[in-house]
């Protein structure tokens, strides 16, 4: 989507859900985003272990245009951070805090969501420039109640939490303060790939977005 950094937050809130895509080739990453498309969820990320990771991120991109809100994720640098926004990426994921990636994804005008834990690497990922961060991993420090005990301190800051979001727990995560979760392998996971069930995939979206309209009415 041609939108402005806000806009695009902005749209990626409303979603609610990004779902995390982390397979072992692009074909199958491909795939994947296609059937969360086809359930109903408008945004996903795209992470650069896959193979071809930025090749898929363009064919997507060519795909669904205006459609759908793609990012790239485990961006490490900057130079990969610019490599995936001329690709087509409209948002940015980080698993730590590096100064310089943000700025690259400032000056292109892209949303960046870098990682961090501890309220010292919130604030500093904050004042680096992020534009909301993804609290990663947010099961190891207790989940729900960690995202609501670091939001008493800050309410000001977005935060995506990572890591531990299921079916039965996103609707807590929202609950606690979180902006919008993020969904790894509880949404695509390896086995069912391996089976070529991606028709499951198109069920769990739904399913999502169910529990996060739940939790925000």
């Amino acid at each position: 989507m041609q939108q402005t950094k806000n806009a695009i937050l902005n749209s990626l809130i409303e979603v609610g859900v990004v779902p995390i895509i982390r397979t072992s080739s692009a074909e199958s990453a491909i795939r994947a985003i296609e059937a969360v498309y086809e359930g109903g969820i408008r945004s996903a990320e795209i992470t650069m272990t896959v193979p071809g990771a930025v090749q898929a991120l363009e064919k997507l991109a060519d795909k669904f245009g205006d459609k759908m809100l793609l990012g790239a994720g485990t961006v490490l640098d900057p130079e990969t951070c610019r490599i995936c926004i001329l690709a087509g990426s409209q948002f940015i994921v980080t698993p730590n805090l590096n100064p310089a990636t943000i700025a690259l994804s400032r000056r292109y005008s892209k949303p960046i969501f870098p990682g961090a834990l501890t309220p010292t690497e919130v604030v500093n990922a904050w004042e680096a420039g992020a534009d909301a961060v993804k609290i990663f991993p947010a099961s190891a420090m207790g989940g729900a109640k960690y995202i609501k005990a670091l939001k008493g301190p800050l309410p000001q800051i977005d935060m995506i939490p990572t890591g531990g979001v299921n079916l039965e727990t996103a609707a807590d995560f929202l609950k606690a303060g979180a902006s919008a979760v993020a969904v790894g392998s509880e949404l695509i996971d390896a086995q069912t790939i391996k089976e070529g069930k991606y028709e499951v995939f198109v069920e769990r979206a739904k399913q999502y977005l169910e529990v996060i309209k739940k939790a925000r009415a």
